[in-house]
């Protein structure tokens, strides 16, 4: 239902990003999503998926929120709103992390770039956030914020963003930057300079794919989106982003992670750092979990046979429903059904057989490590 939409279906008051007439042109099949009207295919999705997978492809992802923030206790500040431990990161790194409400519930998955500070001791930073939640994500900063002493800006609507995927993705989009961009490791960033103008470029994505987010003018997005095909990266849209982060065991938030769920129920518990920080808003709800565990897990099953688990899908063992699949689909790399879901945490062993109900009838699934899909072209940290 998330990507499916007709003409009727999508309200004209949807947003566009500036990509909008480029997409057009290419005749991709339109959704909206998020408040947007965005592409979800192109060429089609199993087409664009081989691309990211094999070589390179590249996504408009300009509907994202983007928020730029500066101030002398950014860092400090920020510290409050996150699990995470923020003061670890140096320069030019970034942390993804889960904005949190009193309960713990997450809000948001973020991703903060720290660009370090200035001659004046101004911290600076780019936080980019979900495109359904991001005027609730920028009431939840201000009202968080010390406002006197940060400085915020929302770029969601003035800045184009790229994201371009794929073994070959670094390689082809050197091309047309000028900084070496082979230093840069996986969650690090730089301004840069792509074909002639100003850029921010990092080291991340939403694939399990090596690649680049560039974030630039909309003028000089149209040209390099041009230029990004004629040197043989494939346009991608929704479709392919889906069925990627999916077999990388990543998150979609609204269907995987929501305000009912906790990192640490979510498996993200790598992104809590109880030890090393101080209080947050959400944290007593997490160190109950810690210490005395929690009643759900978000796992990975993997179906036997041709059979796709589907959002909502019941979950059974034993003939009893024990939980609902969060998301689902048929793996166009590895070749069979893979989905997401929330049983409870005495059945979310790896290999425990458990079953999905489709259709009125049964049938198998197993609990597997995460990821699905590794990919064996991504840098480190």
């Amino acid at each position: 239902k998330l990507f499916v939409a007709n003409k009727e279906e999508i309200a004209l008051n949807l947003a566009r990003t500036p990509l909008f007439t480029v997409v057009q042109e290419l005749k991709a099949r339109l959704t909206s999503f998020g408040g947007w009207e965005m592409p979800v295919q192109f060429s089609g999705i199993n087409k664009e998926h081989e691309a990211v997978r094999t070589s390179a492809g590249m996504f408009d992802i300009s509907h994202m929120g983007k928020f730029t923030l500066q101030g002398k206790n950014l860092v400090a500040q920020l510290q409050r709103l996150v699990p995470s431990d923020l003061s670890r990161l140096q320069p030019n790194q970034a942390q993804y992390s889960v904005l949190l409400n009193p309960e713990g519930g997450i809000i948001d998955d973020i991703i903060f770039y720290y660009q370090g500070e200035d001659n004046t001791g101004l911290q600076k930073g780019f936080i980019i956030v979900n495109a359904a939640t991001t005027a609730n994500d920028k009431a939840w900063l201000l009202k968080h914020l010390d406002t006197q002493e940060i400085e915020f800006q929302d770029l969601s609507t003035e800045k184009v963003l790229l994201a371009v995927q794929g073994p070959k993705a670094t390689e082809i989009l050197q091309k047309f930057v000028e900084e070496d961009l082979t230093p840069v490791k996986a969650y690090g960033h730089l301004d840069a300079t792509v074909l002639g103008k100003p850029a921010f470029l990092a080291r991340t994505g939403y694939t399990g794919e090596d690649g680049f987010e560039v974030m630039v003018e909309p003028s000089v997005g149209i040209e390099l989106w041009q230029k990004l095909i004629e040197a043989g990266v494939v346009p991608c849209g929704l479709g392919a982003r889906d069925t990627l982060r999916l077999e990388a065991a990543m998150a979609l938030y609204g269907q995987d992670i929501d305000d009912t769920t906790t990192p640490l129920e979510a498996g993200l518990g790598w992104l809590v750092h109880l030890d090393t920080k101080g209080d947050f808003i959400g944290r007593k709800v997490l160190e109950q979990q810690k210490a005395n565990g929690v009643q759900r897990k978000l796992v990975r099953l993997q179906m036997q046979g041709r059979n796709i688990a589907r959002h909502g899908y019941p979950v059974l063992s034993a003939g009893e429903k024990v939980g609902e699949i969060t998301s689902g689909t048929l793996s166009p790399t590895l070749g069979y059904p893979v989905a997401l879901a929330y049983i409870p945490s005495e059945q979310a062993k790896v290999d425990n057989q458990l079953e999905i109900e489709i259709r009125g009838k049964t049938y198998p699934a197993t609990v597997v490590k995460r990821p699905f899909y590794k990919s064996s072209s991504r840098v480190s940290k």
